[in-house]
C-alpha cells in the first residue's frame, strides 16, 4: 500500500498536504491526511478522485478508502 502512495504523495506534498495509512481492514483502506490537506475543504474530493481511484486500480481487492 506505501509503494501506491507513494505514487499519490507528490501531489498532496505540492499542496503542502501528505497521507498516512492507519488501518486496513475488511478490504476498507482508512486514510489520515496530513499538513494542509487535513483541512482542506477538497480533501473529500481528493480522497474520491485521486486516493481511492489510485489505491483501487492497485489494488482491487479494496472496496473504498475512508478518512479518519
Amino acid at each position: 500500500m506505501e509503494k501506491v502512495l507513494d505514487g499519490i504523495r507528490p501531489a498532496l506534498r505540492r499542496d503542502g498536504g501528505d497521507i498516512e495509512v492507519v488501518e486496513i481492514k475488511d478490504n476498507v483502506v482508512r486514510v489520515k491526511l496530513q499538513g494542509a490537506c487535513a483541512g482542506c475543504p477538497l480533501s473529500q474530493m481528493t480522497i474520491k478522485n485521486l486516493v481511492e481511484t489510485t489505491i483501487k486500480r492497485n489494488v482491487p481487492e479494496i472496496e473504498r478508502v475512508e478518512t479518519v
